[in-house]
Parts: C-alpha cells; sequence; structure tokens
C-alpha cells in the first residue's frame, strides 16, 4: 500500500485533504503529476480534534462513503483510542474499537501488529 500524508483530494466536486491515506498498489502504482488525487483511496486516517471532529464525523465521512472508501481509521490522541469504520452497504460500520495500550491487528492492515502505546505522548 502506498501512503501519503494530507493529500489533497478531489472527489467530485469535493475537495477534502484527510491525515494519511493510503492505495492498493493495484490501483496506484505511481503518484500522479498533478498536485492532487482524484482516485479515492482504499484507507483513510483521521485525527479528529476538538476544531475539527464535526467535520471529520459528518461531512468527511459521507464524502469517503459515496466514493468507496473501503476503510477509515479515527484516531484520538487525546481520548488514546482508535475506532475502525468499515464500509458496509454504502455505510459506515464500527468493525474495531481499541484504547490505551492494546496491541492491534486493524483492517486493512491486519499483517501488520501496532502497539497503540507507541502513538500517544505523556
Amino acid at each position: 500500500m502506498a501512503i501519503l500524508s494530507e493529500p489533497e483530494l478531489h472527489l467530485g466536486n469535493d475537495v477534502v485533504v484527510p491525515d494519511l491515506a493510503g492505495w492498493r498498489r493495484e490501483r496506484l502504482s505511481r503518484v500522479p503529476n498533478e498536485p492532487y488525487f482524484s482516485l479515492a483511496p482504499d484507507w483513510l486516517c483521521e485525527t479528529p480534534s476538538p476544531s475539527t471532529a464535526r467535520i471529520d464525523r459528518t461531512h468527511k465521512l459521507a464524502i469517503y462513503a459515496r466514493e468507496g472508501v473501503r476503510h477509515v481509521w479515527l484516531v484520538d490522541p487525546l481520548a488514546r483510542t482508535l475506532e475502525v469504520l468499515a464500509l458496509e452497504g454504502g455505510r459506515w460500520m464500527i468493525a474495531e474499537t481499541h484504547a490505551g495500550g492494546d496491541v492491534v491487528r486493524a483492517a486493512p492492515f491486519a499483517a501488520v501488529e501496532i502497539e497503540l502505546a507507541r502513538l500517544w505522548i505523556d
């Protein structure tokens, strides 16, 4: 998977910038010459803050569902949580929730073990 930090996405008439986005290599073999992407990612990660949480959880999630993004992670460093959302039938379902120092294998990266404690700053 190719993972990029804060890529500008032009999806339909919407322009959004997720914190992280990933495309399967079969779908994105090289970074395009344009300064933005029009191909929806396979996976996204948003880090909602008090100022962005409402937009991340409503407006942006609706765009991502419409465009067929398969997985979204919502990582909250203040609450020390990871919510893994999966798109099913055009709707977001909470597939997994993790917190604190959990060691997880979260979709779509189930082959990789992630220690959540390494993400949090004390």
